[in-house]
């Protein structure tokens, strides 16, 4: 089953998984017809529902923890399922709340997952109420309806949550349009404009140098670094800002005039884009080790394990600040890979990068 990604909607369905047991003991203990007869619920019924609430409960202190974030959606939907089963074998009835707990069930899936999921889930659930009211021997019209009700339900649901999946892709599709000709307009307005100004600038001094004016061909190259320095760095924030990286977080550069000594042993194979996005992140590691760690020595190792490639770039330089974050470029193009990152918090700079070969 495909689900989003681990969110607070989770935390949202444990609380309304709580109150619906709590409200089902209630409705229960209050229902002359079921589960005892008014004011009493048998023992299984009560030791069933003290069960549901209990994993209710634990279900919703898991997700504050943090806890089991790509198992637990799946197992609360089987235990959704489960539960609902067992309430409608020892409650079922005229006014049985085991229909609610299916259609929990369906819910808390369709708020999460794709269409094809909820109709997995739907029929699974269908299939488990008629084993149940077959058990009983109620496979009279009024209980199998029942069963066709709640697979239009589960249809409806599911219909609903892909009309709300294409309607959030489509929003997310206008708004990196809108973000994609915002950023145009800048470039255009600003840095393509920055540029032809560079571009009439070096003419100038093209001119001067053929008139024989050094020293003024020389004045105007320092004002044009200095320019061009001022739009390097803006372009830098602008870059950053886009990623979402604080410019604050990570320190400047030390010396880019710095050129260390660099030594790379790598044996592995694979695709020749896995290939190029190795390279690409032991080019930004010897980059960043040159720019910001006033290194001597970068070693950059890689090798095969297991179908994995890792890769472990190190110097002997400064080493990252207090609190720092990952090179983002670095942390990107790992994540972008599906493989993982870890660095030396003190001393000189480590990152160990772990990166599947599918």
């Amino acid at each position: 089953m495909k689900v989003h990604p681990f969110s607070d909607l989770d935390l949202d369905i444990a609380r309304t998984r709580i109150v619906l047991s709590l409200l089902a003991m209630l409705s229960l203990y209050i229902d002359p017809t079921t589960a005892g007869g008014l004011f009493h619920l048998t023992f299984y019924v009560l030791a069933t529902l003290l069960c549901h609430l209990t994993y209710s409960v634990g279900t919703y202190f898991l997700l504050e923890s943090q806890i089991g974030k790509r198992w637990l959606p799946t197992a609360t939907t089987l235990l959704d399922l489960f539960f609902a089963m067992a309430i409608a074998y020892l409650t079922e009835g005229q006014t049985g709340p085991s229909y609610v707990f299916f259609v929990f069930a369906i819910i808390a899936v369709g708020v999460r997952a794709t269409l094809r999921a909820i109709v997995h889930i739907t029929l699974l659930g269908v299939a488990l109420y008629l084993v149940v009211i077959s058990a009983h021997n109620r496979m009279s019209g009024a209980y199998v309806m029942r069963a066709v009700y709640l697979a239009i339900a589960g249809y409806l649901v599911g219909f609903f949550a892909q009309q709300r999946a294409n309607y959030e892709a489509r929003v997310r599709e206008l708004e990196a349009q809108a973000e994609r000709q915002s950023i145009a307009r800048l470039l255009h307005d600003s840095y393509v404009q920055s540029l032809a100004g560079v571009n009439l600038r070096l003419e100038s001094c093209r001119q001067l140098l053929r008139r024989g004016r050094p020293d003024d061909a020389s004045q105007e190259l320092k004002e044009l670094q200095l320019g061009v320095k001022r739009q390097f760095d803006e372009v830098r924030e602008y870059v950053r800002s886009l990623a979402g990286v604080d410019s604050n977080s990570t320190h400047e550069i030390a010396d880019i005039s710095a050129d260390p000594e660099i030594r790379i042993n790598g044996v592995f194979d694979g695709s020749s884009r896995l290939g190029e996005r190795i390279l690409q992140i032991m080019l930004e590691g010897l980059r960043n080790a040159r720019k910001h760690a006033r290194a001597t020595l970068v070693r950059i190792d890689a090798c095969e394990i297991a179908g994995r490639v890792l890769i472990t770039i190190a110097d002997d330089g400064v080493g990252f600040p207090p609190a720092a974050d990952p090179p983002w470029t670095i942390a990107s193009h790992v994540a972008e890979t599906g493989g993982r990152l870890s660095f030396s918090e003190s001393g000189p700079a480590c990152l160990q990068i772990e990166i599947p070969k599918v």
